[in-house]
């Protein structure tokens, strides 16, 4: 059993498709210490198993939107941003930009009390105008191949999404861990 820790049933819901093993959500407000997505998801994941109930491993997702002109804002404080701006500001700040291209990347971090490892994941595209009824976040505004996430189907934007990379790897990793 993995306990995925978020809030997002989506997020839980795309890691059950990548993972043999059964996967549990935990929602559970982990500290958010400012840095890299990396150093954010490993510090998650050891507060969690340690501040958690349960059996098993915790696995962390932490994401962020990096535009290039913005010099890779939001980036690591993307869902910070999201809350108080809003992602119609975040359009409104780079649309005055030439270079409107950015990258989703997210950063699963795996705890198990002894083994802390990580697995990323990234997808460049551009930022437009909103528009899509579908996803949650910045996908609205955040194209890939010409089409925004929000304009995409659930399937068709977790088989190329940030996240769905990053665990497929964490699954490879998993499946040569428990050979």
């Amino acid at each position: 059993m993995i306990r995925f820790v978020t809030g997002n049933e989506g997020k839980v819901h795309e890691a059950r498709e990548y993972l043999d093993e059964s996967v549990e959500q935990v929602d559970y407000d982990y500290t958010e210490i400012q840095g890299e997505l990396k150093d954010i998801a490993l510090y998650g994941s050891r507060e969690t198993f340690a501040e958690t109930p349960g059996d098993g491993p915790v696995l962390v997702d932490d994401t962020g939107l990096f535009v290039e002109a913005l010099s890779g804002f939001p980036g690591p404080y993307s869902a910070f941003v999201e809350d108080t701006l809003g992602i119609e500001r975040v359009w409104e700040i780079a649309q005055r930009e030439e270079n409107r291209r950015a990258t989703f990347r997210t950063v699963l971090a795996y705890y198990d009390g002894e083994t802390a490892e990580t697995f990323e994941g990234s997808v460049r595209g551009r930022i437009v105008a909103p528009r899509g009824d579908d996803g949650f976040g910045y996908d609205p505004i955040f194209a890939h191949d010409g089409r925004t996430f929000a304009e995409m189907s659930t399937a068709e934007k977790n088989a190329i999404s940030h996240r769905g990379r990053a665990l497929a790897k964490f699954a490879d990793w998993l499946a040569e861990r428990n050979e």
